[in-house]
């Protein structure tokens, strides 16, 4: 039994397979790749960022006296023009301040002939010497004190009628209706806004971009906006405004690219993109699966001038796309670079290229 047990140690070491660390036998089998040559060319990292078309001006319009709603004329979405009668409030009460009002006109007119009749009577007697003067001053006093009531009179005449004319609501420009907060039978207090109409002119593109995107801009270039829905439908704009705050919730800065007056297909609303090209540099493109891993740092694998093996040469990674690795050094141009297969590489493996792509 003794005997036995370094027979079945020494069996057990000799049929154990060799560690992945271990350099390959000079007899194992080539290992399939497939590869492509490097190629410098200049690269500039396009940054993408998403918002929404939106008018330049605003208009909030309310109501200057308070009441219940009786009839809206428009929506949502519909178009107005300057002048057009948007919605009407019950006008039962003003109508009866009118009618007071003209009634204590009236009042007051009536007061103020008689008056005026009173101090010519005054006036003539007085010149006879059949009156006094202290009658002559009461009567004097009677005519100014008649002709301020009815100033008061028509005054408050004006606004009662003003107050009148204020239970319709009217567009004061050109526009667009964006918002509507109340509907018909609501009351509604004066000055809340009840519609909100985007003038009609030039409009914006209104992006939320991230604070740290302008540490990497060293000046504010154009940016091309485009429809999401239609990529086709684009813009050339600029920054027109840049918001002094950062949104505490979402740490972004407001920013409002000016397009001019875009196609018809840019409506209010539209959601598009901004695309911004960053500084131009030589890089190397690389598809995503021939990155790998070497010491805790980017690399990738590169075959050797004699075609029969490949080295694994650590990169600096300069960019990524949705497909594509940008490495930035460690690659010159015309490096056969592993794209595939390299998962199953080691050093000193022995490689087959089995299929080449264009760069």
């Amino acid at each position: 039994m003794k005997l036995l047990l370094p027979l079945i140690v020494a069996c057990s070491i000799a049929s154990s397979p060799a560690l992945a660390d271990d350099p390959p036998s000079p007899g194992s089998r080539p290992i399939a790749v497939r590869t492509t040559i490097a190629k410098l060319e200049p690269y500039a990292e396009t940054l993408v960022l998403t918002g929404e078309v939106r008018a330049r001006a605003s208009s909030q319009l309310s109501f200057r006296v308070s009441g219940r709603i009786a009839e809206r004329f428009v929506d949502v979405g519909d178009h107005v023009k300057t002048g057009q009668l948007l919605a009407r409030l019950d006008p039962s009460q003003q109508q009866a301040d009118v009618a007071n009002a003209e009634a204590a006109l009236a009042a007051a007119e009536a007061g103020a002939r008689q008056a005026a009749s009173a101090f010519d009577r005054q006036k003539a007697l007085l010149d006879k010497g059949f009156t006094t003067q202290s009658a002559f001053d009461a009567a004097t006093k009677a005519v100014r004190t008649t002709a301020g009531t009815v100033d008061a009179a028509k005054a408050a005449l004006d606004i009662a009628r003003a107050n009148l004319a204020y239970t319709e609501l009217h567009a004061d420009t050109d526009g667009a209706v964006t918002a509507r907060t109340a509907d018909a039978g609501e009351i509604v207090a004066a000055a809340r806004p009840v519609f909100v109409v985007a003038v009609d002119g030039p409009r914006d593109a209104v992006f939320d971009v991230y604070e740290q995107l302008f540490l990497s801009l060293t000046e504010l270039p154009d940016i091309t906006v485009g429809l999401v829905k239609d990529p086709s439908v684009s813009v050339s704009g600029k920054v027109r405004e840049i918001s002094p705050t950062v949104e505490t919730r979402t740490g972004t800065v407001r920013v409002k690219v000016d397009i001019g007056t875009p196609p018809a297909v840019m409506s209010l609303g539209a959601p598009v993109t901004g695309r911004i090209d960053g500084r131009k540099m030589p890089a190397v493109l690389l598809p995503s699966s021939a990155l790998a891993e070497k010491n805790g740092t980017a690399a990738v694998w590169v075959v050797t001038a004699n075609g029969t093996s490949a080295e694994l040469r650590p990169v600096g990674i300069a960019g990524y796309t949705t497909k594509d690795i940008v490495i930035g050094t460690g690659i010159a141009d015309g490096d056969c670079v592993v794209i595939d297969g390299g998962k199953l590489l080691r050093p000193g493996a022995t490689v087959e290229i089995v299929g080449e792509e264009a760069p």
